[in-house]
């Protein structure tokens, strides 16, 4: 690295050493944002600013690592969700920009759908850092939120990001549905973002070597865990009662007929995301008069 160690040498060579080596220029600002403990705006505002020695060699090391592959999230430890900081590693998916467009949705059709939310129970299926479960909560705390897991390991960084923004969580663990079907314990709102990537699509190096496979991948066709909730679901919705996934772009219809198999009277829609990618499924129950 050059020998004026200043935040504009800085960003300047972490930008070329990324694109040199594949990755997202943009990245070297997150590494030394979190470095150097300073908002975007400062960082930027500063850049004539020294850096130390000690802080100059981490930030190549945080950089180099990321050139290498290592995931920007899993070398600072944490990812940005919904307004909220959550803790990350490797035993987890790193939270999406895309999934906060599902947390949106669900409190839209909450809001429009139940004439009051309290004491409703809401369950984030394969909560893994706990995003979903935790956005949930704090946005409309009234809801009685559990959240589960296969992984012991996950339930364990969701439970801390729980412990640490305050979120009264009930945790379960097991193999998607089964733990409430074992408890007979009936949900007013199901809430999940499912593995649905086909197995045989490539992804960066970045997602494939450092993220759990079993967190990422849906089958042959990524559909896999919609034909299991689809047979789950009716053994734990209540009669009036909401549903809503994350899916792939793409999978729209696949994942609505296979609703509308169990569900055929639900109200069941494809939303788009911001980019215009099919991306969240909702399913909405109604037997009786909403309370």
């Amino acid at each position: 690295m050059p020998n004026e160690r200043t935040i504009f040498k800085a960003l300047s060579w972490a930008s070329s050493f990324l694109k040199a080596n594949g990755r997202d220029a943009n990245a070297g600002e997150i590494l030394l944002r979190d470095q150097l403990n300073m908002s975007r705006s400062r960082l930027l505002a500063e850049q004539r600013m020294p850096i130390a020695d000690r802080e100059w060699h981490r930030f190549e090391k945080a950089v180099r690592e990321h050139a290498a592959g290592r995931p920007v999230q899993h070398i600072i430890g944490y990812e940005e969700f919904y307004g909220r900081t959550f803790l990350v590693n490797e035993d987890v998916l790193i939270p999406r920009p895309e999934t906060e467009e599902l947390i949106e949705a669900v409190l839209k059709k909450l809001d429009a759908t139940f004439k009051s939310l309290s004491g409703l129970k809401a369950a984030d299926i394969g909560t893994g850092s706990g995003a979903i479960a935790v956005s949930l909560k704090l946005e409309r705390p009234v809801l009685s939120v559990y959240a589960s897991d296969f992984s012991k390991k996950a339930l364990q960084m969701a439970e801390r990001n729980a412990e640490r923004l305050n979120a009264e969580i009930q945790f379960l663990q097991g193999d998607l549905l089964q733990p409430f079907i074992d408890s007979g314990l009936k949900l007013d709102i199901v809430v999940s973002n499912p593995p649905y990537i086909p197995v045989h699509e490539k992804l960066s190096d970045v997602v494939s070597e450092h993220e759990p496979h079993s967190a990422l991948f849906g089958g042959e066709d990524g559909l896999d865990f919609y034909r299991r909730f689809a047979s789950e679901l009716p053994k734990v919705l209540k009669e009036n009662a909401l549903a809503a996934f994350e899916i792939g772009d793409g999978q729209g219809e696949a994942v609505r007929r296979l609703l509308a198999g169990c569900f055929p009277e639900a109200e069941i829609e494809v939303i788009r995301d911001i980019n215009g990618k099919e991306r969240i499924v909702t399913l909405i129950q109604r037997k009786i008069p909403f309370d």
